[in-house]
């Protein structure tokens, strides 16, 4: 295939995926609303519909109920409301604040395997865009710059309370990066074995998986794993960063029309983005169930099958974050560093301690 010819393809392939990821998003706002409502005894959005497909006996007036073209709406909303900038903002960086929040959620799908396809000889190959060998490492390295957007719409802002959210979001990063990443050194130990020089690589993470789980196998890891990413998500009960009953709106205070979208579709890419990498590390990506073989035929339809059923792990996992976000309150600012500090740092420190000397015993398990 000639080069150029590559290039488009590529390109092709990103846009789709981009494509693929917000409307992701815009439907897991509308999960958001729904299963919201169903919490709260409520009815959620039920009454926005489309000019044609609204009037469609039965099949339209499920579509209204269910709230399918709410998501459009909300988009068109966020677009044509009046975009009101401050005068007393730093407009360039106030500006360039949400497009750093949402790139890096976007930046990240290009690593992330999501299913299989397998080659003449019956080889798998990932389903990727890009088949890095430190995947891993980009993802952790690319999800972090995400941070950067809250803490200099806070400082752009040029106002108190968003300040104090950018602050908050930068001190929450460091303090829950730090033991994301040593609960993340078991799951190399047990992928790469010696000599291995993809060790970092998702794709053969997920196929060390085949037949045991990670999550089965390191328990603690995985449960460190989950609580940090809600608080790199600044999901309740972790959003300390918005905290409405002391900051107003927190670093996005002083943001409205499409601006604020950006932020809130940021969020659940973010969102997205780490169930799906939790799935990869820890659930065993499209693999189909503990101890079982896959059943997935070495053809197109066992490619769509697989990318079936990692989608269907990472959307109970993005419900999972609904719910929690519904059922808990909110942690004080003391309480979410103490137990980043406190808690989870030492918890996951002794957990590659007592990894290292397993596999220092057992080097061959």
């Amino acid at each position: 295939m000639p080069l150029w010819e590559e290039i488009i393809l590529r390109l092709i392939y990103a846009l789709l995926v981009v494509i693929v990821l917000m409307t992701f998003c815009a439907y897991t706002v509308l999960a958001e609303r729904k299963v919201s409502s169903w919490i709260q005894n409520r009815v959620g959005p039920n009454r926005t519909q489309l000019p044609i497909l609204g009037y469609i006996p039965v099949f339209g007036t499920m579509l209204r109920r269910i709230g399918f073209s709410q998501p459009l709406a909300d988009g068109l909303k966020f677009l044509f409301k009046e975009d009101v900038t401050p005068g007393h903002v730093k407009k360039f960086y106030y500006v360039l604040a949400p497009c750093l929040a949402l790139v890096p959620a976007l930046t990240t799908c290009t690593v992330l395997p999501f299913g299989l396809w397998w080659d003449a000889q019956g080889n798998p190959q990932p389903l990727v865009l890009a088949d890095l060998d430190i995947g891993l490492l980009f993802i952790l390295a690319v999800s972090s710059l995400g941070v950067y957007g809250l803490v200099l719409a806070g400082w752009a802002s040029n106002s108190k309370y968003p300040f104090m959210g950018g602050v908050r979001a930068s001190a929450q990063l460091i303090s829950y990066e730090l033991a994301m990443g040593v609960s993340l050194l078991p799951v190399f130990l047990w992928s790469s074995a010696p000599g291995v020089v993809h060790g970092l690589n998702l794709f053969d993470i997920v196929q060390s998986q085949q037949k045991l789980w990670l999550i089965i196998w390191q328990p603690v890891s995985a449960l460190i794993f989950l609580i940090c990413i809600f608080a790199e998500t600044n999901r309740l009960p972790f959003d300390m960063a918005e905290s409405e009953t002391d900051l107003v709106g927190g670093f996005h205070t002083e943001y409205g029309s499409f601006k604020f979208g950006f932020f809130f579709i940021a969020e659940y890419g973010h969102m997205i983005v780490s169930s799906a990498v939790f799935v990869i590390l820890f659930l065993g990506g499209w693999n189909f169930l503990p101890f079982l073989p896959d059943p997935w035929p070495h053809r197109a339809l066992g490619s769509v099958l697989t990318v079936l059923w990692f989608l269907a792990k990472v959307f109970f996992f993005v419900f999972l974050f609904i719910w929690v976000r519904w059922t808990l309150p909110r942690f004080r600012y003391d309480q979410v560093m103490k137990l980043g500090w406190n808690v989870l740092l030492p918890l996951s420190i002794a957990n590659l301690f007592a990894y290292l000397l397993f596999f220092a015993i057992f080097p061959n398990a």
